[in-house]
């Protein structure tokens, strides 16, 4: 292990980051990367301390990542549960969990097969597409139509708002005026959009989470509008942006493993057990971060008061003392669960939909599709914050 701080977004290791996180691991479990000095924690028993104890690494210190000085706006995501500690994030959260369960969320699945099988078909009668775009990208921003009530027609927008609301905390105060106008006005179009869904929900009940929230506050939960439009916001980026990467995930390792392809063909009820091999194997959430509210310990490293710890679950998912084999993707792998979701009080409130969506993909890919081939060359990765996915993904499709 060098003595200067890495960084952890340059390419040589975001291209391919488990050589490194596992030399983390061995050497420095928890150890200083750039960018801006934050603490890393690598190892699966760290990553579940700082998880489980929210007095000591609080979520509440990145509102101002998420509300930077120069935005002149309020970011609705900082009304959300993303950036809350107890007792808010309590009240919250029983509020959000009486109306977005797995049961709930399985009322979405015919409407999202439907779409899945639409969007299969369309690939299939063009042949060659990218698959990012063409499936990773379209069904979960149907599926967010659906569950917030929106007008399907936005779909398309989704991708730039929830890019606008996570784009603010990597933007600098020095950036173009231009950048950061764009923005700004991206922000007021989301805004805009969800206060209209509200208060249409109000006089006009439909079948969606937006009315879900609506009666359950009515019947005694607390939540203003600004928290309300705060949920919204949080399951619009993250129902999008972990969706995403998880169904281009799902795609590239069909197309790259036929032997994984042929077995599933052979026995769909292994296709929960691949998704979920997939999000430990590949961990399309990366990372999540917190602020030490004390001096602390962890690890054996002392931080400081204010430390800034980047909870990397890309590294504990692999880690050798708790996956037998950690690097070798196996599809017959049970025991101890992945972080793929988090865990404790934060731990991902869209899981039950991101299951679903990825599980009706490749389900549908199996049954309208012989093979998927993907175009050869390396894989261009999306870089962001706190997520890792192809960013296109070329592949051609040939009917069952």
């Amino acid at each position: 292990m060098t003595a200067h701080r890495p960084n952890i977004y340059a390419p040589e290791i975001w291209n391919d980051p488990h050589a490194f996180y596992a030399s983390l691991r061995r050497e420095a479990p928890v150890r200083q990367v750039d960018p801006g000095g934050m603490w890393a924690v690598t190892r699966y028993e760290d990553v579940l301390h700082v998880l489980k104890n929210p007095q000591l690494f609080s979520s509440e210190g990145f509102r101002a990542g998420v509300q930077p000085d120069w935005l002149q706006m309020r970011n609705p995501v900082v009304d959300s549960i993303l950036v809350m500690d107890p007792p808010s994030h309590t009240r919250l959260r029983s509020l959000i969990t009486r109306t977005f369960s797995a049961s709930g969320v399985a009322r979405l699945e015919p409407s999202i097969r439907d779409s899945a099988r639409a969007i299969v078909d369309d690939m299939l009668a063009r042949r060659r597409v990218d698959f990012v775009e063409s499936m990773a990208l379209a069904l979960p921003s149907r599926a967010l139509s659906s569950l917030l009530g929106v007008d399907a027609a936005l779909a398309p927008r989704f991708k730039a708002w929830a890019d606008a609301v996570t784009g603010v905390g990597i933007t600098p105060a020095d950036a173009p005026e231009a950048r950061k106008a764009e923005l700004v006005a991206t922000l007021e179009d989301l805004t805009h959009h969800l206060k209209a869904v509200l208060a249409l929900r109000r006089h006009q009940p439909g079948p969606d989470v937006v009315t879900d929230l609506l009666q359950a506050r009515a019947q005694g939960g607390v939540a203003s509008d600004e928290e309300l439009l705060g949920f919204l916001v949080l399951l619009l980026v993250a129902g999008l942006e972990t969706t995403y990467d998880l169904l281009g995930l799902c795609g590239l390792t069909l197309a790259d493993h036929p032997e994984l392809w042929a077995r599933l063909k052979q026995d769909r009820a292994l296709v929960p057990r691949f998704v979920e091999e997939v999000l430990r194997f590949e961990s399309p959430s990366q990372s999540t971060l917190r602020t030490t509210t004390q001096e602390t310990e962890v690890g054996g490293v002392r931080l400081p008061k204010g430390a800034v710890v980047l909870v990397q679950f890309v590294s504990a998912n692999r880690d050798e003392s708790v996956y037998r084999d950690a690097h070798r993707f196996d599809l017959d792998r049970t025991g101890v669960p992945s972080l793929a979701f988090g865990q404790g009080i934060h731990f991902c409130v869209g899981a039950p939909l991101a299951r679903l969506e990825a599980r009706l993909a490749v389900e549908t890919l199996l049954e309208r599709c012989d093979r998927l081939v993907r175009e050869p060359g390396p894989v261009t990765w999306n870089v962001a914050v706190t997520t890792r996915g192809p960013a296109v993904l070329p592949m051609e499709l040939f009917p069952a």
